[in-house]
């Protein structure tokens, strides 16, 4: 006798059908991912020359200010060349009137200094002050206190409070 308890063995044709579902299904799938893969890849390649287009411009836009950085200053400047010139430019013998010319082109000069950060340093009467003085002698001053500045032989400079050249001084005996 048989048992009926059994489950009865599945039909050939539809085992084949069902398996032939799954691999349309997974073909489908693996065409899907790889359509999903080509688009990746593509946006990576986008990506990548967009990077490489934007390292190209900051390369170019540094190569500029670099080379124009100073065009502001120079275009301070150029009245003060204009001074400069006008006086070479004049023949005379008036000594008075050529000082006079030069102070102007130094007052002028020292303002477009000033407007880009740029300071004197002029320590006449002030105590020596290693970071912005440098003592080149020390000589007899009556009335001076020891260790003051007497004599500034060159001024020093300073760029927006860092010093750029130290004044060379001669500073008080004791």
């Amino acid at each position: 006798m048989q048992n009926n308890d059994q489950h009865p063995a599945p039909d050939a044709d539809a085992v084949s059908a069902a398996n032939s579902a799954d691999v349309e299904a997974l073909k489908a799938r693996v065409a899907e991912l790889e359509a999903e893969k080509i688009e990746q890849r593509e946006s990576v390649l986008r990506e990548k020359a967009e990077l490489e287009n934007q390292r190209r411009r900051l390369h170019r836009d540094l190569e500029q200010a670099r080379r124009f950085a100073n065009e502001k200053l120079l275009n301070e400047l150029l009245p003060v060349f204009d001074g400069l010139e006008g006086g070479l430019a004049v023949e005379t013998a008036d000594v008075a009137a050529m000082r006079q010319g030069l102070g102007l082109t130094l007052k002028s000069l020292l303002k477009v200094g000033e407007n880009h950060g740029l300071a004197q340093v002029d320590p006449l009467g002030q105590p020596l002050d290693p970071e912005r003085h440098h003592a080149v002698s020390m000589v007899e001053s009556p009335g001076a206190e020891a260790g003051t500045v007497v004599s500034v032989l060159q001024k020093g400079y300073v760029l927006n409070d860092r010093l750029l050249r130290p004044a060379l001084v001669a500073v008080a005996k004791d």
